[in-house]
C-alpha cells in the first residue's frame, strides 16, 4: 500500500536517508564529487517492483545505497557520478533485470533524478524528495 514503511529490511529507517543525503553533500563539498539521488517508483501493488530493487541492491557499488520508501518507492544514491553517468548505470541496471528474469519489455518504473553539486547546501529530504517522485513541494 502507498505510504506504509517498509519495515523488513535494514534500508527502511528515516534517519539512514538523511545520512545519505548529508554524506552526498559533504562529497560535493568537501571533495568536489557530485552524486545523484535517483527516485524509483513503480505502480501501486506491482509485484515485480520490488524484485527490482533488490536486483538494483545486490548490484550497487560499496559507495553506492539504496533507501526503500514503501513498497512502491525507492530512493537510490550513486556517489561520485553525474546526472548522465547516474542514467547511464540506472538503465545498463534495469536491462539487466530484463535479461536476467526474462522480460521482454522494461518495467513500468517512473524515474527522477536529483543531482547534488558542491554549489548544495543544507540538503534537505523535503527538497529532494519533491524533484525524484515528481511531485510539487508543499507549502509551509
Amino acid at each position: 500500500m502507498m505510504g506504509e514503511m517498509v519495515i523488513d529490511g535494514r534500508n527502511h529507517d528515516p534517519l539512514r536517508l538523511r545520512d545519505l543525503l548529508s554524506r552526498a553533500e559533504t562529497l560535493a563539498s568537501q571533495h568536489a564529487l557530485s552524486s545523484v539521488v535517483v527516485g524509483l517508483a513503480g505502480p501501486e501493488g506491482d509485484l515485480i517492483f520490488p524484485e527490482i530493487v533488490d536486483y538494483v541492491e545486490s548490484a550497487l557499488r560499496v559507495d553506492d545505497a539504496i533507501f526503500r520508501m514503501t513498497r512502491e518507492r525507492a530512493v537510490l544514491v550513486l556517489a561520485d557520478v553525474d546526472r548522465q553517468r547516474a542514467e547511464e548505470i540506472v538503465g545498463r541496471l534495469l536491462s539487466g533485470f530484463c535479461e536476467q528474469y526474462a522480460q521482454t519489455a522494461g518495467p513500468e518504473i517512473h524515474l527522477g533524478y536529483f543531482e547534488v553539486t558542491p554549489q548544495h547546501k543544507h540538503l534537505t529530504v523535503k527538497e529532494v524528495l519533491p524533484t525524484v517522485f515528481g511531485v510539487a513541494p508543499i507549502e509551509n
